[in-house]
């Protein structure tokens, strides 16, 4: 079935047409990889403190905390670097998702322990100070892993 002129006019793409390109996309592409990757990583760092802050405010230990906000800003940050800051690896879906887990554990476990190690000693009246330190840690690794492994381009043979 074919829509309407007046369909189309309302921004509906047309049967079999490719949808238009999102304007955060168009914006992102403009940007060098690691400013994308910084990007999401302060909205994911954002994600991160906010669901830690709220958790703790309710006498939760700072450790249990951490694993809960970390889940919820690794489950942001991949959506938003699989659609803004790494070009497609033209993997399966299942095979790209596999590579990016084994590489956000990596990096999830270095922040934190980072994190841990911070906050059971030296910032134990800031754990937000921890945690973002941790994160810090984590998103050199985060950044090298995703970019040279989870999402590098499968290579095609002629």
């Amino acid at each position: 079935m074919i829509l309407s002129k007046a369909a189309e006019n309302r921004g509906l793409p047309s049967r079999g047409a490719a949808p238009a390109p999102d304007k955060l996309q168009k914006l992102a592409a403009r940007l060098p990889r690691p400013l994308r990757f910084l990007g999401v990583g302060g909205f994911g760092l954002t994600t991160d403190l906010s669901v830690f802050t709220a958790i703790g405010a309710h006498d939760v230990h700072p450790l249990l905390a951490r694993l809960v906000s970390l889940s919820a800003a690794t489950l942001v940050t991949w959506r938003l670097n699989r659609a803004l800051t790494f070009d497609r690896s033209y993997r399966h879906q299942g095979e790209e998702a596999a590579r990016y887990t084994a590489v956000t554990i990596t990096a999830q476990a270095t922040s934190y322990s980072v994190f841990a190690l911070l906050v059971l000693t030296e910032l134990t009246p800031v754990p937000q100070v921890a945690l973002v330190i941790g994160a810090a840690f984590g998103a050199v690794i985060g950044y090298l892993g995703h970019r040279f492994f989870a999402f590098k381009p499968k290579a095609f043979r002629a």
